[in-house]
């Protein structure tokens, strides 16, 4: 007597195997608790599905409103990018008129940067929370990062 295949832990027979049931049906599962066992994987498979749609949801909103901020050792720039990284808001102290106008733009790169590195922390603590330490959580994380701090190191970034 050969013993019935598994997927998973579920036993599959073939029509053959499990023979014709009343009125011509084929009788697939060996026992009611293997079928049981299986409607309950199933719902416990859509109920995490179900719970990591609305995670994914709910971390969508947040990202949304998340923001980066920063400001450069003396003080005189603050700098706030929105969640795309880019510059909503930029403050400069009086005293920056009194520098060459080439290093109040380095300052600004320079301090933008940081508030896009500020935005990606927020970013990766609120993924980690929300998802966990699984592979998709890294991949949204990775991806903020490349476009966060893509020009980091380039050229144009240091003029």
């Amino acid at each position: 007597m050969h013993a019935a295949p598994l997927v998973g832990s579920v036993p599959v027979m073939s029509a053959v195997a499990a023979g014709s049931g009343p009125l011509g049906r084929v009788d697939v599962w060996a026992d009611d608790a293997a079928l049981d066992a299986a409607e309950r994987r199933l719902d416990e498979w859509e109920s995490s599905l179900a719970e990591r749609a609305e995670r994914a949801k709910t971390l969508s909103a947040t990202m949304r409103g998340l923001t980066g901020t920063a400001h450069n050792a003396d003080r005189t720039v603050d700098v706030t990018v929105d969640s795309t990284g880019l510059l909503i808001d930029l403050r400069l102290d009086e005293h920056i008129r009194q520098q060459p106008a080439a290093h109040t733009a380095r300052q600004i790169l320079e301090t933008t940067t940081a508030a896009r590195a500020d935005l990606l922390r927020k970013v990766s603590n609120a993924t980690t929370q929300s998802l966990g330490d699984d592979a998709s959580a890294q991949a949204i994380i990775d991806s903020y990062r490349s476009r966060l701090l893509a020009d980091q190191g380039s050229d144009d970034a240091l003029r």
